[in-house]
């Protein structure tokens, strides 16, 4: 359970749209096909404690200064899951919320946080750590999402998605995962039927993954169509 007092300054949850808006545009745009304010809002919480673990790797200088940012988020997890005062950090106190409303795993959270360990290591990955990885980031992000969005749903029916999404990002770096993206994005067609409406939104992104960028209308159509049918 979350620490966050009564007393505690509650996260600009307006801020963290914000940002989500402007560093993850893909997720941002699936968000504004769920209907409650609330819920929205737990949802991108979640892709922005996701955000901060993928900058982890990316800002850091070095391994061991990557290695010391996720050690920071192990540590905001410990203190919203043991009771403790939860640290003054937007998307912490975000998580720290969604947490206490929503029933959210430690484990989940965790398993999210080793994925990145893998990114500081520069050697290249092969198909099935690649996999684990999609799996592991973007898929356990779109399951979070979908149990916040349908807690009566299955969750895991948004794993694919997610990770399509997320080896859709990789793709103008490494194209030659388009083949294993491929089969990702073949099995989350299939899995995201067995979503319900309410938690579709979890996964409807994917519908841009691996697609060359186009102009904010021309996404925004395709995402329409991507949650009025209910297929990515």
């Amino acid at each position: 359970m979350s620490a966050m007092s009564e007393d505690a300054p509650k996260p600009d949850i307006g801020d963290l749209d914000a940002m989500i808006r402007r560093v993850d545009p893909d997720r941002w745009l699936s968000s504004r096909f769920v209907a409650q304010g609330p819920a929205r809002a737990d949802v991108i919480a979640i892709y922005a404690f996701d955000h901060e673990l993928a900058r982890a790797p990316r800002v850091a200088s070095n391994a061991l200064l990557g290695e010391m940012r996720l050690a920071w988020w192990r540590e905001a997890l410990e203190e919203i899951f043991e009771g403790r005062a939860v640290r003054q950090h937007p998307t912490a106190q975000a998580l720290a919320g969604v947490v206490a409303r929503r029933g959210l795993k430690r484990e989940v959270l965790e398993t999210m946080i080793d994925a990145r360990y893998r990114e500081l290591d520069a050697a290249p990955m092969s198909e099935g750590e690649v996999l684990d990885w999609a799996r592991d980031t973007g898929g356990l992000a779109a399951q979070l999402a979908a149990q916040v969005l349908d807690p009566a749903t299955d969750a895991t029916m948004a794993l694919a998605g997610g990770s399509a999404w997320s080896l859709g990002k990789r793709l103008a770096d490494h194209p030659e995962l388009r083949p294993t993206f491929l089969k990702v994005i073949h099995a989350a067609r299939s899995a995201s039927r067995n979503l319900s409406v309410a938690a579709f939104p979890a996964v409807a992104h994917a519908a841009l993954a691996g697609r060359p960028s186009t102009n904010d209308f021309a996404r925004r159509l395709r995402l329409t169509i991507a949650v009025a049918r209910g297929k990515i």
